[in-house]
């Protein structure tokens, strides 16, 4: 239901409710009275006709002491029979039989009397006299003098005027309430909405609103969270825009560096062999010593080499040459290469590969790369010595090339595996962190994908799906 909907109908209830709650304290208040009126006409119509049943008949005093005492409760006080002549010939009160009256000051009818002194009274009650004349055929009789006390009308209007005021007071004591019921109600939810949207100007692209209700509440809070995921995707196609154009602009470096290091680089290594060539027979004893040196600076150009290739390949475009190899092959090209720094450290690798392991469809040269990646990573996890296992195994159904490595180093911790694949993030002193985004990268090429499994401590394992037969 809509937000107006509601306040329409709670506000026309709230209306409904208190001209209701009028009408019927009016409709009592007017019964009150009738009734009352009603009560008062009979008592005094039959002090009347007592009165004349008196005038016609024997004076009986205790009767009309009687009457009195039962009419006291409707407002009766005291009655007094008076002749002609202006004398009480009878009387509720016994003291005033044989008194006078002056006719002339009697007025006839209904009408306010002054207090009686020595006369008991209620406040909240006023005094009224009631004159009527007894006329028997063409006969005037006589008089009745009826003394009443009546309750006050202003009195019951008052009393009236409190109900309608209390019922008033309770009609809006719930209208407040439902009021700071409706302004928790919807207002909560906007400065809610307020505060999401602080946080979104402040860079907090995380939040999210509950959607708890289908008005205009809920639709605008739908719409923050359709603006908010909006901007994620925006933010995202920014960051991809501007790793796209730091690409490109590693590229260019990169062909740069290319020709301006990789040359230097080359001429060293050659420098290097050559002065090992002609100076180990000249050596004698040294000729150990020389060698060992020799031998570490051909790895550390090496290294240096190995780096500059990864610069280049991760800020070019690759240009996969497939062709079919075995894996076999593509480790017995590698791991010659990382036995000497493995002996020095203690690490051992072990093989459990498949027998009959079908050939793969790659390019042998970027794999070769990725998996001296996989196995100098695990060696750098592995400071204290350990084991490197390398399997490969297939899946017939999809079907694939499984290939796994695996360290008992120091893991990964469970924050830094989402990371890990990103160019430039490194957890190592070493390096500048593109070995494994290239890795990916190449896989990715290769129609395969890369899943790790690590925690602190307890060793990684990377597993490489390629597939084994060509793709499209």
């Amino acid at each position: 239901m809509k937000l107006n909907a509601k306040l329409v109908i709670i506000m026309v209830s709230l209306l409904v409710l208190a001209m209701l709650t009028l009408f019927i304290l009016n409709q009592y208040a007017q019964n009150d009275l009738v009734t009352e009126i009603q009560e008062s006409s009979q008592e005094i119509s039959k002090a009347v006709q007592m009165s004349i049943a008196d005038l016609t008949s024997e004076t009986e005093t205790s009767r009309l002491t009687e009457y009195l005492h039962s009419a006291r409760e409707k407002g009766i006080n005291e009655i007094n029979i008076i002749d002609n002549e202006g004398e009480i010939v009878d009387s509720s009160d016994p003291e005033k039989i044989g008194k006078r009256r002056e006719l002339k000051k009697l007025e006839k009818g209904i009408h306010q009397a002054a207090p009686r002194s020595g006369g008991a009274t209620i406040l909240s009650q006023k005094p009224y006299e009631v004159l009527v004349p007894v006329i028997v055929g063409d006969e005037h009789l006589g008089y009745v003098q009826i003394n009443m006390l009546l309750d006050n009308i202003r009195d019951l209007q008052h009393a009236n005027f409190i109900r309608r005021l209390f019922a008033t007071c309770m009609v809006f004591t719930v209208g407040i309430a439902l009021t700071i019921f409706l302004a928790r109600r919807y207002t909560e939810p906007i400065h809610n909405l307020v505060d999401h949207f602080k946080r979104v100007s402040a860079g907090d692209l995380s939040v999210t609103l509950p959607v708890e209700s289908e008005d205009e509440i809920g639709e605008l809070s739908a719409g923050f969270n359709n603006m908010v995921e909006k901007l994620r995707e925006r933010e995202a196609l920014e960051k991809r825009l501007y790793e796209a154009e730091h690409l490109s602009r590693v590229g260019q470096l990169a062909s740069g560096i290319a020709h301006e290091i990789r040359n230097p680089l080359n001429y060293i290594s050659l420098a290097i062999d050559h002065l090992r060539t002609e100076m180990l027979p000249t050596c004698g004893d040294r000729s150990g010593e020389l060698k060992e040196l020799t031998d570490n600076i051909k790895e550390e150009l090496r290294r240096a080499n190995y780096m500059v290739v990864n610069f280049m390949n991760y800020g070019r475009p690759l240009k996969l040459r497939r062709a079919r190899v075995s894996y076999d092959d593509i480790l017995a090209k590698v791991l010659p290469l990382m036995e000497a720094r493995f002996s020095e450290q203690r690490i051992r690798v072990e093989l459990a590969m498949q027998e009959d392991l079908p050939p793969l469809w790659v390019d042998q040269e970027l794999l070769r790369n990725c998996i001296l990646n996989f196995i100098t990573n695990a060696g750098q996890a592995m400071p204290d010595g350990g084991t490197i296992t390398l399997g490969a195994t297939v899946d017939q159904d999809r079907p694939l090339a499984i290939l796994t490595f695996q360290d008992q180093g120091i893991g990964i911790r469970e924050e830094d595996i989402a990371k890990i694949f990103q160019p430039y993030f490194t957890t190592k002193d070493v390096g500048i962190g593109l070995g494994l985004a290239i890795t990916e990268r190449i896989i990715k090429e290769h129609g395969g994908e890369i899943k790790v499994a690590s925690a602190p401590d307890q060793g990684t394992t990377f597993t490489v799906l390629l597939p084994l037969k060509e793709q499209g």
